[in-house]
């Protein structure tokens, strides 16, 4: 059987997926939230308090595809869905649209100060704690502050300080500036005052100078010679081309113009250009992103397992200060080590009877075939496979980060992040999350269906989880009818209420409930039944609003190619 290391267990793309829920119900106190509902197994620390959830010993990239369109995520093995109505902190499954998605301006500050670091070697003065929380919430709609060049401005030099007027009355004496240039002067002034939040006052420019002051308005405005070029450059176009036929030159039925024609609106950069910029050959330093299989493990991810892994644990150990002796179970969980927690252990060789079982009744597959690993890697799909893997990022020849994601049918699924605390001044929190929309759109040109990037969970009422909003367009998922919404249509009921069915049609519903839970695939006994078979031999009640429960969480689709595992 094929397992993701500490993460998603798969096997091939035709293989169904094993889940166990062998856990009762347990009581956990915490500060964060007060209940959690497990159904199978132990949770990890790691996962929210109040949820539903299973081990997975083994799935397949398109079942985890359609649980993480239901609500669910992975925290290694384990697999939860919040239950969103009873817990504190609504977590609403977030994606992103990267085909239509433009950087916002803090987003570009970002990937400035990683290009200036490359190319000169500049760290950014003063303490800079990692994002993704640094940006603010502003620039997740592009233009805000754009509204100030809208304003009807009227100035008041009389407002103005001491200081300001005699600055201007001397800029006015001693300069040959024309007065549409004073103008723009006190706009950016108090577009300044605007942006800084301090109180503006109305200013008034006056559009004939005083004597004394000012352009002599019976000259011709100064030029720069710049300029003076073009226009003779236009008046020669003139001569040669009489009947203005030059693209650009003048309107039909139009005298030609004694001025050049303003210069179209540079198109905004594409994202990928603002991360390729093109380096100096003597850049002070070289970042490389390689992107490695960690199952089954590549040749590549073998050879930089330790280096990484010390990476993650210097990570967790200085921002989030865990202890350096002991990797906790997160850890085991989210990096792949070698560990193996006991109770995976003892059900491993279980699990592994029913793959090749399932192999070998369902699609005729050889026994001894049924045990070795390979890459889901269908012809339509992207290059690389679907899958876990690692981006890793290299920085003159050693690792400074790891971004953990999965390459699902549809999406590219981040899982988790860990840097070089060394390192922190470059930002690598958005970084990597703007390396990985380049990256979803790179396999979409592939796989075409390959088109939205995942974020785990948005929570509107946590600032460190709320800024995932920013990276736009982008949709929540309706927690009740699981269709996708555009957030900018969320954030109104969010901001009334933590909980929200955002779907507004009152008479929609879940297309994939459980309608016929008698269809469910069951793992008992060495045997593989419909649930319709297996109750018959249940007599415990509990047993059955277990399997009911665990049914409509996953939806009718999944409940019918799943296995569930039963003691």
């Amino acid at each position: 059987m094929l397992s993701l290391e500490v993460r998603i267990m798969k096997t091939k793309w035709k293989n169904a997926s094993s889940v166990e829920l062998n856990g009762e119900n347990q009581q956990n106190t915490n500060s964060f939230c007060e209940v959690i509902t497990v159904l199978g197994g132990r949770r990890p620390r790691s996962t929210p308090n109040t949820d539903s959830g299973m081990w997975a010993h083994s799935m397949t990239v398109q079942d985890y595809q359609d649980l993480i369109d239901r609500g669910w995520r992975r925290s290694g093995k384990y697999v939860y869905k919040p239950v969103m109505n009873q817990t504190c902190c609504p977590q609403y499954t977030i994606r992103c649209r990267p085909l239509q998605f433009q950087p916002s301006k803090s987003h570009k500050k970002v990937l400035k100060k990683m290009l200036k670091f490359l190319a000169k070697g500049e760290i950014p003065k003063g303490s800079c704690k990692d994002e993704p929380m640094d940006s603010t919430v502003d620039d997740a709609v592009v233009g805000d502050f754009a509204l100030i060049n809208k304003l009807d401005i009227q100035c008041d030099l009389k407002t103005l300080s001491d200081d300001l007027k005699e600055s201007l009355e001397s800029e006015g004496k001693n300069s040959k500036k024309e007065e549409p240039h004073e103008l723009l002067q006190s706009q950016d002034f108090v577009g300044e005052k605007l942006a800084s939040g301090e109180p503006s006052h109305s200013v008034k420019v006056h559009t004939v100078p005083k004597p004394g002051k000012g352009a002599d308005l019976s000259k011709p405005p100064c030029r720069k010679a710049k300029e003076i070029r073009k226009e003779r450059k236009r008046l020669k176009l003139m001569q040669q081309n009489p009947a203005g036929e030059h693209e650009g030159f003048q309107a039909q039925g139009q005298p030609p113009s004694l001025f050049p024609a303003k210069a179209k609106s540079n198109q905004p950069k594409a994202l990928e250009d603002l991360i390729f910029e093109s380096l100096p050959e003597n850049a002070s330093h070289k970042l490389e992103v390689r992107v490695v299989r960690s199952s089954p493990p590549s040749s590549q991810f073998k050879a930089t397992l330790l280096e990484s892994y010390q990476v993650y644990k210097r990570y967790q150990m200085v921002i989030h200060k865990n202890s350096p002796d002991t990797p906790t179970e997160s850890q085991v969980r989210l990096v792949p080590v070698s560990f193996e927690d006991p109770e995976f252990k003892s059900s491993f060789s279980q699990s592994f009877s029913l793959y090749v079982k399932y192999q070998v009744a369902i699609h005729q597959d050889p026994p001894d075939e049924c045990g070795k690993t390979e890459a889901e890697t269908p012809p339509n799909g992207p290059d690389c496979g679907y899958g876990s893997f690692h981006q890793q990022y290299w920085l003159d020849g050693k690792i400074i980060a790891v971004g953990v994601i999965d390459i699902l049918p549809n999406c590219v699924s981040s899982v988790y992040l860990y840097y070089d605390p060394d390192y922190s001044f470059l930002s690598l929190g958005v970084y990597s999350a703007l390396r990985e929309i380049a990256f979803t759109r790179q396999l979409h040109e592939k796989t075409s269906q390959l088109s939205y990037y995942y974020m785990g969970f948005y929570i509107h009422s946590c600032p460190k989880m709320k800024y995932k909003g920013q990276y736009r367009p982008s949709d929540l998922l309706c927690p009740e009818t699981y269709v996708w919404v555009p957030i900018e249509q969320c954030l109104p009921s969010l901001e009334n209420s933590k909980y929200c069915r955002f779907n507004q049609d009152p008479e929609a519903v879940d297309e994939d409930r459980s309608t016929e839970p008698d269809r469910l695939q069951v793992f008992h006994k060495r045997a593989i039944m419909p649930y319709r078979v297996y109750k018959k031999h249940q007599k415990d009640p509990s047993e059955e609003a277990a399997v009911l429960q665990y049914a409509s969480l996953v939806g009718q689709k999944c409940s019918e190619r799943m296995l569930l595992f039963r003691n």
